[in-house]
């Protein structure tokens, strides 16, 4: 199975590209976790938002491998806890289908995306920098598969 992790922005700083990286390696076997990365739109002065919007929302529904489950990250999405999250990648790996997570930049998704996505997922109430998200994502995805493994990295 591929994960897909299509997100808004690029040239991250070096510590989130290590930190996605590491756990992005110890991801390994039946599961791959690809990041594709979506380059941000205009932002400068007096840019148009929601044209921005709009035209990364094309782009990175442009970016959604053929046939996968689409989850938008979302901070009104559901939930959930580490041992939901492995019992959802359960179900995901037995579905024999990819999965597509969508994370947008500083002002989102667009509606479009959103409206693509088969669900929603919320890491936190609280508002994260998104590429911190990328890290955090992929962390809770290796920690996921950990537990599906019977691994002891979770002691959650």
């Amino acid at each position: 199975m591929n994960i897909y992790l299509i997100s808004v922005g690029n040239r991250m700083p070096g510590w989130i590209q290590q930190g996605y990286r590491e756990y992005a390696r110890r991801i390994s076997g039946e599961l791959t976790l690809k990041l594709i990365e979506i380059a941000p739109g205009n932002r400068g002065r007096n840019a148009d938002v929601a044209r921005t919007l709009r035209v990364e929302g094309e782009r990175m529904l442009k970016a959604i491998p053929k046939d996968c489950r689409v989850i938008a990250l979302e901070i009104d999405g559901r939930a959930w806890s580490t041992q939901q999250l492995a019992r959802k990648m359960g179900g995901w790996f037995e579905s024999g289908r990819d999965l597509a997570l969508l994370v947008g930049g500083p002002e989102g998704l667009a509606e479009s995306c959103r409206q693509r996505a088969d669900g929603r997922w919320s890491l936190s109430p609280l508002t994260l920098p998104h590429p911190l998200v990328r890290v955090v994502i992929s962390e809770q995805i290796y920690r996921a598969l950990s537990l599906l493994r019977g691994h002891p990295y979770h002691r959650g």
